[in-house]
Protein backbone atom coordinates (compact mmCIF):
# COMPACT_ATOMS: atom_id res chain seq x y z
CA UNK A 1 0.00 0.00 0.00
CA UNK A 2 1.14 3.42 -0.88
CA UNK A 3 2.01 5.94 1.98
CA UNK A 4 1.92 9.39 1.08
CA UNK A 5 4.31 12.18 3.15
CA UNK A 6 2.11 13.45 6.09
CA UNK A 7 3.98 16.40 6.40
CA UNK A 8 1.87 17.84 3.78
CA UNK A 9 -1.27 17.59 6.21
CA UNK A 10 1.27 20.32 8.19
CA UNK A 11 0.65 23.24 5.63
CA UNK A 12 -1.98 25.14 5.20
CA UNK A 13 -4.88 24.32 2.95
CA UNK A 14 -4.59 27.03 0.50
CA UNK A 15 -1.55 28.75 -0.51
CA UNK A 16 -1.94 32.43 0.25
CA UNK A 17 -2.36 34.12 -2.92
CA UNK A 18 -4.64 31.80 -4.13
CA UNK A 19 -7.14 32.84 -1.21
CA UNK A 20 -6.68 36.57 -2.10
CA UNK A 21 -7.42 35.38 -5.91
CA UNK A 22 -11.01 33.64 -4.29
CA UNK A 23 -12.16 36.90 -2.52
CA UNK A 24 -11.06 39.15 -5.47
CA UNK A 25 -13.19 36.77 -7.97
CA UNK A 26 -16.28 36.47 -5.59
CA UNK A 27 -16.41 40.42 -5.52
CA UNK A 28 -16.05 40.43 -8.92
CA UNK A 29 -19.69 38.05 -9.30
CA UNK A 30 -20.79 40.31 -7.15
CA UNK A 31 -20.21 43.83 -8.63
CA UNK A 32 -19.06 43.20 -11.66
CA UNK A 33 -19.09 47.24 -12.72
CA UNK A 34 -16.56 47.81 -9.96
CA UNK A 35 -12.94 48.14 -11.20
CA UNK A 36 -10.24 46.31 -8.94
CA UNK A 37 -6.75 48.26 -8.53
CA UNK A 38 -4.43 44.78 -7.72
CA UNK A 39 -1.67 45.91 -5.73
CA UNK A 40 -1.26 42.74 -3.78
CA UNK A 41 0.37 39.38 -5.93
CA UNK A 42 4.01 40.90 -6.78
CA UNK A 43 3.29 40.22 -10.68
CA UNK A 44 5.09 43.07 -12.97
CA UNK A 45 2.92 44.64 -15.98
CA UNK A 46 5.39 46.29 -18.27
CA UNK A 47 6.14 44.05 -20.93
CA UNK A 48 9.70 42.53 -21.58
CA UNK A 49 12.49 45.63 -22.82
CA UNK A 50 13.66 45.44 -26.65
CA UNK A 51 16.85 44.20 -26.17
CA UNK A 52 15.37 41.15 -24.17
CA UNK A 53 12.87 40.64 -27.16
CA UNK A 54 14.78 40.91 -29.66
CA UNK A 55 17.21 37.69 -28.08
CA UNK A 56 14.11 35.99 -27.55
CA UNK A 57 13.02 36.15 -31.31
CA UNK A 58 17.07 35.43 -32.97
CA UNK A 59 17.43 32.54 -30.62
CA UNK A 60 13.81 31.29 -31.59
CA UNK A 61 14.64 31.44 -35.82
CA UNK A 62 17.85 29.33 -34.46
CA UNK A 63 16.09 26.64 -32.84
CA UNK A 64 14.43 26.52 -36.71
CA UNK A 65 17.33 26.19 -38.19
CA UNK A 66 19.51 22.85 -39.13
CA UNK A 67 22.64 24.73 -38.45
CA UNK A 68 21.91 26.44 -35.16
CA UNK A 69 19.05 24.03 -33.38
CA UNK A 70 20.41 23.66 -30.06
CA UNK A 71 19.12 20.40 -28.15
CA UNK A 72 19.94 19.37 -24.41
CA UNK A 73 22.00 22.24 -23.52
CA UNK A 74 25.13 22.70 -20.70
CA UNK A 75 23.84 21.31 -17.74
CA UNK A 76 24.50 24.61 -15.62
CA UNK A 77 23.17 26.55 -17.79
CA UNK A 78 25.30 27.92 -20.92
CA UNK A 79 28.29 29.41 -20.82
CA UNK A 80 27.37 33.13 -22.28
CA UNK A 81 24.94 33.17 -19.80
CA UNK A 82 27.31 32.41 -17.10
CA UNK A 83 29.82 34.58 -18.40
CA UNK A 84 27.20 37.79 -18.35
CA UNK A 85 26.14 36.57 -14.58
CA UNK A 86 30.34 36.58 -13.81
CA UNK A 87 30.55 40.50 -15.25
CA UNK A 88 27.52 41.58 -13.71
CA UNK A 89 28.71 40.83 -10.13
CA UNK A 90 32.17 42.55 -10.93
CA UNK A 91 30.89 45.34 -12.12
CA UNK A 92 27.79 46.25 -9.47
CA UNK A 93 28.64 44.54 -6.46
CA UNK A 94 33.21 44.30 -6.66
CA UNK A 95 32.42 40.49 -6.29
CA UNK A 96 34.42 37.93 -8.08
CA UNK A 97 32.60 34.59 -8.97
CA UNK A 98 34.01 31.04 -10.41
CA UNK A 99 31.90 29.83 -13.63
CA UNK A 100 30.81 26.51 -12.12
CA UNK A 101 29.50 28.65 -9.10
CA UNK A 102 26.69 30.02 -10.74
CA UNK A 103 23.45 27.56 -11.73
CA UNK A 104 21.17 28.94 -14.24
CA UNK A 105 17.33 27.84 -13.12
CA UNK A 106 13.66 28.71 -13.74
CA UNK A 107 13.38 31.16 -11.07
CA UNK A 108 14.70 31.82 -7.51
CA UNK A 109 11.50 30.10 -5.62
CA UNK A 110 12.10 26.56 -7.14
CA UNK A 111 15.59 26.69 -6.45
CA UNK A 112 15.32 28.01 -2.84
CA UNK A 113 12.69 25.11 -2.30
CA UNK A 114 14.79 22.37 -4.14
CA UNK A 115 17.60 23.26 -2.37
CA UNK A 116 17.05 22.38 0.83
CA UNK A 117 16.85 18.31 -0.37
CA UNK A 118 20.64 18.30 0.43
CA UNK A 119 20.49 18.91 3.77
CA UNK A 120 19.04 16.26 6.78
CA UNK A 121 15.50 16.34 7.98
CA UNK A 122 17.52 16.74 11.19
CA UNK A 123 18.36 20.36 10.43
CA UNK A 124 16.75 22.79 12.50
CA UNK A 125 15.54 25.93 10.59
CA UNK A 126 15.89 29.83 11.13
CA UNK A 127 13.24 31.57 9.67
CA UNK A 128 12.51 35.29 10.17
CA UNK A 129 8.73 36.54 11.10
CA UNK A 130 7.03 37.57 8.51
CA UNK A 131 8.58 35.36 5.70
CA UNK A 132 7.97 34.60 2.08
CA UNK A 133 6.12 31.37 2.42
CA UNK A 134 8.23 29.06 0.36
CA UNK A 135 11.01 29.57 3.10
CA UNK A 136 8.42 27.76 5.47
CA UNK A 137 6.47 25.61 3.61
CA UNK A 138 9.31 24.08 1.49
CA UNK A 139 10.20 22.97 5.41
CA UNK A 140 7.19 22.01 6.86
CA UNK A 141 6.84 19.75 3.66
CA UNK A 142 10.15 17.74 4.93
CA UNK A 143 8.76 17.68 8.33
CA UNK A 144 11.65 19.66 9.60
CA UNK A 145 12.35 21.62 13.10
CA UNK A 146 11.47 25.11 12.67
CA UNK A 147 12.23 27.90 14.68
CA UNK A 148 11.29 31.79 14.13
CA UNK A 149 12.89 35.10 14.83
CA UNK A 150 11.00 38.25 15.26
CA UNK A 151 11.06 41.27 12.65
CA UNK A 152 8.88 43.98 13.96
CA UNK A 153 8.22 48.08 14.29
CA UNK A 154 11.02 47.78 16.38
CA UNK A 155 14.28 46.35 15.18
CA UNK A 156 12.66 47.28 11.79
CA UNK A 157 11.68 43.94 10.54
CA UNK A 158 15.54 43.48 10.12
CA UNK A 159 16.40 40.68 13.08
CA UNK A 160 19.84 40.06 14.22
CA UNK A 161 20.91 36.98 15.90
CA UNK A 162 21.93 36.97 19.78
CA UNK A 163 22.39 34.18 21.82
CA UNK A 164 19.13 32.63 21.78
CA UNK A 165 19.40 32.14 18.22
CA UNK A 166 19.96 28.26 17.75
CA UNK A 167 19.58 26.28 14.83
CA UNK A 168 21.31 25.12 11.37
CA UNK A 169 20.05 26.86 8.59
CA UNK A 170 18.66 30.34 8.35
CA UNK A 171 16.70 32.04 5.51
CA UNK A 172 17.46 35.74 4.87
CA UNK A 173 15.91 38.27 2.30
CA UNK A 174 17.09 41.38 1.53
CA UNK A 175 15.58 43.61 0.07
CA UNK A 176 13.40 42.01 1.98
CA UNK A 177 9.80 40.28 0.85
CA UNK A 178 7.36 41.45 1.93
CA UNK A 179 8.37 44.00 4.11
CA UNK A 180 11.15 46.08 2.05
CA UNK A 181 13.38 46.02 4.43
CA UNK A 182 17.06 46.27 3.57
CA UNK A 183 20.17 44.77 5.60
CA UNK A 184 23.36 46.94 5.68
CA UNK A 185 26.84 45.97 5.60
CA UNK A 186 26.87 45.88 9.16
CA UNK A 187 23.67 43.98 9.55
CA UNK A 188 24.84 41.56 7.49
CA UNK A 189 28.49 41.19 8.38
CA UNK A 190 26.40 40.05 11.84
CA UNK A 191 24.65 37.62 10.39
CA UNK A 192 27.50 36.07 8.64
CA UNK A 193 29.92 35.78 11.67
CA UNK A 194 27.45 34.80 13.83
CA UNK A 195 26.67 31.82 10.81
CA UNK A 196 30.42 31.15 11.00
CA UNK A 197 30.36 30.94 14.72
CA UNK A 198 27.92 28.70 14.82
CA UNK A 199 28.24 26.37 11.68
CA UNK A 200 25.42 27.83 10.20
CA UNK A 201 24.49 28.20 6.31
CA UNK A 202 22.94 31.26 5.17
CA UNK A 203 20.27 30.90 2.37
CA UNK A 204 20.54 34.83 0.69
CA UNK A 205 17.31 35.57 -1.50
CA UNK A 206 18.25 38.36 -3.24
CA UNK A 207 16.11 38.40 -5.75
CA UNK A 208 15.26 42.15 -5.65
CA UNK A 209 18.88 43.63 -5.56
CA UNK A 210 18.14 45.71 -8.51
CA UNK A 211 15.99 47.92 -7.09
CA UNK A 212 18.67 48.88 -4.37
CA UNK A 213 18.85 52.64 -5.31
CA UNK A 214 21.61 53.44 -2.31
CA UNK A 215 24.69 52.73 -2.97
CA UNK A 216 26.54 51.92 0.78
CA UNK A 217 23.60 49.12 0.90
CA UNK A 218 24.66 45.42 -0.21
CA UNK A 219 23.32 43.96 -3.36
CA UNK A 220 25.08 40.66 -2.69
CA UNK A 221 25.91 38.72 0.40
CA UNK A 222 29.23 37.84 -0.97
CA UNK A 223 30.46 42.06 -0.53
CA UNK A 224 30.26 40.76 3.34
CA UNK A 225 33.37 38.96 4.23
CA UNK A 226 33.32 35.46 4.97
CA UNK A 227 30.05 34.99 3.05
CA UNK A 228 31.70 32.65 0.64
CA UNK A 229 32.18 29.88 3.37
CA UNK A 230 28.99 29.97 5.07
CA UNK A 231 26.25 31.46 1.96
CA UNK A 232 24.21 30.25 -0.56
CA UNK A 233 22.50 33.70 -2.80
CA UNK A 234 19.50 32.69 -4.87
CA UNK A 235 18.49 35.32 -7.49
CA UNK A 236 15.75 35.69 -10.12
CA UNK A 237 14.86 37.92 -13.15
CA UNK A 238 11.42 37.97 -12.31
CA UNK A 239 11.58 41.56 -11.24
CA UNK A 240 14.69 42.71 -12.58
CA UNK A 241 13.56 42.17 -16.00
CA UNK A 242 10.01 40.99 -16.02
CA UNK A 243 10.86 37.70 -16.40
CA UNK A 244 7.73 36.52 -14.23
CA UNK A 245 6.50 35.06 -17.25
CA UNK A 246 9.34 33.92 -19.32
CA UNK A 247 11.40 32.28 -16.29
CA UNK A 248 15.12 32.53 -15.25
CA UNK A 249 17.21 32.80 -12.46
CA UNK A 250 20.24 31.77 -10.81
CA UNK A 251 21.80 30.41 -7.66
CA UNK A 252 25.59 31.11 -6.38
CA UNK A 253 27.34 28.09 -4.47
CA UNK A 254 30.42 28.51 -3.91
CA UNK A 255 33.26 26.02 -3.80
CA UNK A 256 34.67 27.35 -0.40
CA UNK A 257 31.58 25.50 1.25
CA UNK A 258 32.03 22.16 2.61
CA UNK A 259 30.10 20.14 5.20
CA UNK A 260 31.00 16.78 6.52
CA UNK A 261 33.58 17.07 4.06
CA UNK A 262 31.25 17.28 0.85
CA UNK A 263 31.07 19.98 -1.34
CA UNK A 264 28.06 21.79 -1.47
CA UNK A 265 28.52 22.41 -4.72
CA UNK A 266 29.21 19.31 -6.18
CA UNK A 267 26.19 18.15 -4.54
CA UNK A 268 23.85 20.80 -6.17
CA UNK A 269 25.30 20.18 -9.21
CA UNK A 270 24.39 16.68 -8.66
CA UNK A 271 20.73 17.05 -7.41
CA UNK A 272 20.46 19.40 -10.50
CA UNK A 273 22.03 17.03 -13.48
CA UNK A 274 19.22 14.13 -12.30
CA UNK A 275 16.57 15.91 -11.88
CA UNK A 276 16.24 19.26 -13.97
CA UNK A 277 17.22 19.29 -17.60
CA UNK A 278 17.83 22.80 -17.76
CA UNK A 279 16.74 26.38 -18.46
CA UNK A 280 15.69 26.58 -22.37
CA UNK A 281 17.81 28.06 -24.76
CA UNK A 282 16.07 30.67 -26.02
CA UNK A 283 15.40 31.42 -22.32
CA UNK A 284 18.71 31.85 -21.75
CA UNK A 285 19.48 33.63 -24.63
CA UNK A 286 16.83 36.51 -23.63
CA UNK A 287 18.51 36.52 -19.81
CA UNK A 288 21.96 37.15 -21.58
CA UNK A 289 20.63 40.24 -23.25
CA UNK A 290 19.36 41.52 -19.75
CA UNK A 291 23.00 41.70 -18.43
CA UNK A 292 24.28 43.78 -22.01
CA UNK A 293 24.78 46.91 -21.93
CA UNK A 294 21.51 47.91 -23.78
CA UNK A 295 19.60 45.37 -20.97
CA UNK A 296 21.02 46.68 -18.36
CA UNK A 297 19.56 50.21 -19.01
CA UNK A 298 16.50 49.54 -20.32
CA UNK A 299 15.47 47.70 -17.70
CA UNK A 300 16.76 49.88 -14.91
CA UNK A 301 14.14 52.24 -16.82
CA UNK A 302 11.28 49.74 -15.89
CA UNK A 303 12.43 49.27 -12.05
CA UNK A 304 12.63 53.10 -12.17
CA UNK A 305 9.21 53.16 -13.23
CA UNK A 306 7.97 51.11 -10.45
CA UNK A 307 10.05 52.73 -8.17
CA UNK A 308 8.50 55.84 -9.25
CA UNK A 309 5.15 54.04 -8.20
CA UNK A 310 6.27 53.28 -4.85
CA UNK A 311 7.67 56.96 -4.12
CA UNK A 312 3.68 57.87 -4.94
CA UNK A 313 2.58 55.21 -2.47
CA UNK A 314 4.67 56.25 -0.11
CA UNK A 315 3.81 59.68 -0.53
CA UNK A 316 -0.15 58.78 0.35
CA UNK A 317 0.99 57.15 3.81
CA UNK A 318 3.10 59.93 4.50
CA UNK A 319 0.40 62.46 4.19
CA UNK A 320 -1.83 59.80 5.67
CA UNK A 321 0.06 59.72 8.94
CA UNK A 322 0.89 55.79 8.52
CA UNK A 323 3.87 53.94 9.31
CA UNK A 324 5.33 51.66 7.19
CA UNK A 325 8.58 50.75 5.84
CA UNK A 326 10.08 49.84 2.50
CA UNK A 327 9.22 51.43 -0.96
CA UNK A 328 12.68 53.23 -1.08
CA UNK A 329 15.17 50.32 -2.11
CA UNK A 330 12.62 48.04 -2.63
CA UNK A 331 9.36 47.66 -4.73
CA UNK A 332 7.60 46.61 -1.81
CA UNK A 333 5.82 48.47 1.29
CA UNK A 334 4.57 47.22 4.05
CA UNK A 335 2.24 49.51 6.25
CA UNK A 336 0.88 49.74 10.03
CA UNK A 337 -3.12 49.03 9.29
CA UNK A 338 -3.56 49.00 12.92
CA UNK A 339 -6.58 45.86 13.15
CA UNK A 340 -6.60 42.40 11.59
CA UNK A 341 -5.07 42.62 8.57
CA UNK A 342 -7.63 40.00 7.26
CA UNK A 343 -10.63 42.33 7.99
CA UNK A 344 -7.86 45.18 6.53
CA UNK A 345 -8.12 43.76 3.00
CA UNK A 346 -11.98 43.16 3.02
CA UNK A 347 -12.99 46.61 3.95
CA UNK A 348 -10.23 47.93 1.27
CA UNK A 349 -11.34 45.49 -1.61
CA UNK A 350 -15.30 46.74 -0.44
CA UNK A 351 -14.46 50.15 0.26
CA UNK A 352 -12.19 51.20 -2.38
CA UNK A 353 -11.63 48.16 -4.39
CA UNK A 354 -8.09 47.86 -3.87
CA UNK A 355 -6.07 44.33 -3.56
CA UNK A 356 -3.53 44.02 -1.10
CA UNK A 357 -1.87 41.96 0.98
CA UNK A 358 -2.75 40.95 4.40
CA UNK A 359 0.37 40.59 6.69
CA UNK A 360 -0.39 37.75 8.68
CA UNK A 361 -0.84 35.99 5.33
CA UNK A 362 3.46 36.02 6.08
CA UNK A 363 3.40 34.83 9.89
CA UNK A 364 2.25 35.52 13.54
CA UNK A 365 4.35 38.77 13.23
CA UNK A 366 2.34 40.25 10.07
CA UNK A 367 -0.28 40.40 11.90
CA UNK A 368 -1.71 44.32 11.90
CA UNK A 369 0.38 45.06 8.86
CA UNK A 370 -0.35 44.86 5.07
CA UNK A 371 1.50 44.89 1.97
CA UNK A 372 1.17 46.86 -1.13
CA UNK A 373 3.58 46.67 -3.88
CA UNK A 374 4.20 49.51 -6.52
CA UNK A 375 3.87 46.79 -9.93
CA UNK A 376 0.53 48.36 -11.47
CA UNK A 377 0.87 50.54 -13.69
CA UNK A 378 1.14 54.62 -13.13
CA UNK A 379 -2.25 55.09 -13.77
CA UNK A 380 -3.48 52.53 -11.78
CA UNK A 381 -1.45 53.90 -8.73
CA UNK A 382 -2.28 57.22 -8.97
CA UNK A 383 -6.35 56.21 -9.08
CA UNK A 384 -5.60 53.67 -6.02
CA UNK A 385 -3.62 56.48 -3.70
CA UNK A 386 -6.56 58.63 -4.00
CA UNK A 387 -8.75 55.96 -3.33
CA UNK A 388 -6.21 54.74 -0.42
CA UNK A 389 -6.71 58.47 1.13
CA UNK A 390 -10.05 58.53 1.15
CA UNK A 391 -10.31 55.18 2.53
CA UNK A 392 -8.02 56.55 5.40
CA UNK A 393 -9.65 59.49 6.16
CA UNK A 394 -13.03 57.41 6.76
CA UNK A 395 -11.64 54.40 8.48
CA UNK A 396 -9.68 56.95 10.94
Amino acid sequence: MAKINLNYSNLKTNYLFSDIARKVSDYRTAFPNKEIIRMGIGDVTLPLVKPVVDALINASSEMGNKETFKGYGDEQGYGFLRQSIQKYYIDNCNVQLKGNEIFISDGAKSDIANFTELFSNENTIIIPDPVYPVYLDSNLMFGRKIVFIEGNEENGFLPLPDENTKGDIVYLCSPNNPTGAVYNHDQLKEWVDFALKNNIIIFFDSAYEAFIADSSLPRSIYEIEGARNCAVEFCSLSKTAGFTGTRCGYTIVPEDITIDGLSLNKMWLRRQTTKFNGTSYIVQRGAEAVFSQEGISACKENINYYMNNAKIISKTLKESNVWFTGGINSPYIWLKCGMDSWEFFDLLLNKAQIVGTPGSGFGKCGEGFFRLTSFNTLENTVEAMSRLKEFLKELH
